[in-house]
């Protein structure tokens, strides 16, 4: 009997025990505030993860502003990278370095000038005799075409570019690259351009018009400037080229017009055409350096302008409107140039 006591009063104590603790840890915990789920006005609702969401309508979403940008492609067809040869494109061994100084000009005294002239002059690469200007062949120098090595010149050379604004030919405002890569993309227009999106939206964008660009096939001019000089120490007739320029053909108002891209010191330019061979159609063993076609005048050409007699400073164009008649202007120039060199001697 006394046992059966002792095991009922253990077994109340452990259960007292274990009441006390059970409440000690019920008071120490935090109750829970209840949660609000309802939906508060203007609150977007949760998404649960990985659940896809479904994409506004034009009809929910409000338009967005006209937009503006500006569309920089490159137009004209010049100045790209010609990628070089690995291999010999001839039998002859290139890996020597075959380039060369222009000779240089003879030191001719201002004193000694007997007789001064300027004239201007036109090649036209569309004559055969000039076709290598416009010979669109490519070798490890890069692109052929005159106008493609002038390009190259100004790029890579150092050559000085200058503006022909206004008929300039004095070498005073000084271009740079950009200012030429530009002028050969056409003239700034604005188009409108209505959004995918949204059809009733109209973005703006700035683009080159290229119908004020010169297209690379009418790029088929080059003017040059002259200083013919006789000197009476050396007893001979020189002739020296000053400066080089492109002259391409646009179109305004459905009118073809003439401009004048802009001008290439000639002395700054002689190493740089020392570097490139000519066209030869003929024999390709013969070929001549473009420096050596400048100075040996293997080049067809007529005169459209004339320092002489010329007080209000006018081409042929502007004083003879008949062309023919302005082509036998210009054999009469050379001509007298000639008949004074000749009247010199006496025999």
């Amino acid at each position: 009997m006394k046992k059966v006591f002792i095991i009922g009063l253990a077994i109340c104590s452990l259960s007292v025990g274990a009441f006390a603790q059970g409440f000690g840890n019920l008071k120490g915990k935090k109750t829970a505030s209840p949660v609000d789920t309802t939906k508060k006005a203007g609150t977007p609702a949760a998404t649960p993860a990985g659940t896809p969401v479904a994409a506004p309508t034009n009809s929910n979403v409000a338009a967005p502003k006209p937009i503006k940008t500006v569309d920089t492609t490159i137009v004209g067809g010049f100045g790209e990278v010609v990628p070089k040869s690995l291999r010999n494109e001839t039998l002859a061994d290139r890996k020597a370095n075959r380039s060369k100084n222009p000779l240089e000009y003879e030191f001719l005294r201002e004193d000694d000038w007997l007789y001064s002239e300027f004239i201007w002059r036109e090649i036209d690469a569309r004559e055969k005799m000039n076709q290598s200007f416009i010979y669109p062949g490519k070798d490890n120098t890069g692109d052929q075409r005159f106008f493609s090595i002038l390009l190259s010149a100004i790029q890579n050379d150092s050559v000085a570019a200058f503006s022909a604004e206004g008929g300039d030919d004095r070498f005073t405002k000084q271009l740079a690259y950009d200012d030429i890569t530009k002028m050969m993309k056409g003239k700034l227009d604005t188009i409108l351009v209505q959004n995918a999106n949204f059809p009733n939206v109209y973005d703006t964008t700035v683009i080159f018009d290229t119908k004020f660009a010169p297209n690379p096939d009418s790029i088929y001019t080059f003017r040059l400037k002259e200083q013919w000089i006789v000197d009476k120490e050396a007893s001979r007739l020189f002739c020296r080229i000053i400066g080089i320029a492109p002259v391409a053909k646009i179109m305004i108002n459905n009118k073809p017009t003439t401009k004048t891209l802009f001008w290439v010191y000639y002395p700054d330019l002689r190493k740089t055409l020392n570097k490139y061979m000519v066209y030869n159609p003929k024999n390709y063993a013969g070929r001549m350096t473009w420096e050596e076609l400048f100075e040996s005048r293997f080049f067809s050409s007529y005169i459209v302008k004339s320092s002489n007699n010329n007080p209000n400073d006018k081409f042929l164009s502007q004083m003879i409107k008949n062309p023919l008649f302005r082509l036998l202007e210009g054999e009469n120039i050379k001509e007298r140039i000639f008949n004074y060199e000749q009247d010199l001697w006496s025999y």
